[in-house]
């Protein structure tokens, strides 16, 4: 269960952070008043993480590096994650904290927090064959390797059937209880493709074991937070302010039951970069996160 070291990515900047080439003239034509911010869709990501074999050096995270080809954030690395389900508002399989529990966990009410918590069980599945559920609330499915498998999981990604539909067909519930709200980010109201990403923290169930599911990434890899930390700071490894941020807060933690533990309680008040004008500056920063402050002058 030795950690990984990620490949760096496609044309890197000098340092990790993802900055779109398009920003600058979007921030000013919204400083003008000229660009209406995109609605941002509900979304759901998860750090599924794992301890790894040397005792005392902190878990492991799991990590995806998105296509290069990719219009959203090509070539940085991420979490397993996508879009809310509207039909997960609905009946499911289910067990652990109530929907309505984890409506007050993350101030919402009772059908978005339902969809949020689905959806970071179906994109785990979907991104990374690791799935979140078992035949009652006190066990999780063992293996998901195989044909059948792989047939409801294309299933879910083609929207064919709803998370839902796929635990009743196989008797399984929903394990809400094996994951735990982090933080919140949206992403800015100058992108072109907005998210409001709830983030999730989750361990990996004893027996089952990742692979890169997903046709968006072209390399997973487990890593050890403090590595991937330092190869953004290189400038190896593209990554998005959450990513790098939700990094840094894992990384002190000595073990992924120490990072759950560490859930309670967390800040869910959504991040949100902010852009101004000084002059013929843009200037870019993301409250409580000073380290991703941009200064953008006429010629950028």
């Amino acid at each position: 269960m030795s950690s990984t070291s990620p490949e760096p990515s496609p044309q890197a900047p000098s340092n990790g952070q993802w900055y779109p080439p398009e920003w600058p003239e979007r921030i000013r034509a919204l400083t003008r008043g000229e660009l209406t911010p995109v609605t941002p869709r509900r979304a759901a990501t998860v750090m599924l993480l794992r301890d790894g074999d040397t005792p005392g050096a902190g878990p492991e995270v799991h990590m995806l590096r998105r296509r290069a080809s990719m219009a959203f954030a090509g070539g940085a690395y991420a979490y397993p994650g996508g879009s809310v389900d509207p039909r997960d508002e609905g009946e499911v399989g289910w067990a652990g904290p109530s929907p309505a529990e984890w409506a007050r966990l993350l101030g919402t009410d009772r059908a978005v927090a339902q969809s949020l918590v689905c959806a970071a069980v179906r994109e785990t599945f979907e991104e990374a064959g690791v799935l979140l559920a078992g035949p009652d609330g006190g066990s999780v499915v063992a293996d998901t390797t195989g044909d059948d498998w792989e047939r409801d999981r294309a299933a879910l990604v083609d929207r064919d059937q709803s998370l839902a539909e796929f635990l009743a067909r196989r008797q399984l519930v929903l394990r809400a209880d094996l994951l735990r709200p982090w933080t919140r980010w949206i992403t800015p109201e100058f992108e072109s493709r907005r998210f409001d990403t709830w983030f999730f923290v989750a361990a990996l169930p004893a027996g089952q074991r990742t692979r890169n599911a997903s046709t968006e990434a072209d390399r997973t890899v487990w890593t050890r937070p403090g590595r991937a930390a330092e190869g953004y700071d290189r400038g190896e490894l593209l990554m998005m302010p959450p990513t790098i941020a939700t990094l840094r807060q894992i990384q002190p933690y000595g073990s992924a039951a120490e990072v759950l533990a560490g859930a309670e309680g967390r800040d869910l008040t959504p991040v949100l970069a902010r852009a101004r004008l000084e002059g013929d500056e843009v200037v870019l920063t993301w409250p409580g996160h000073d380290e991703f402050t941009k200064r953008i002058d006429h010629h950028d």
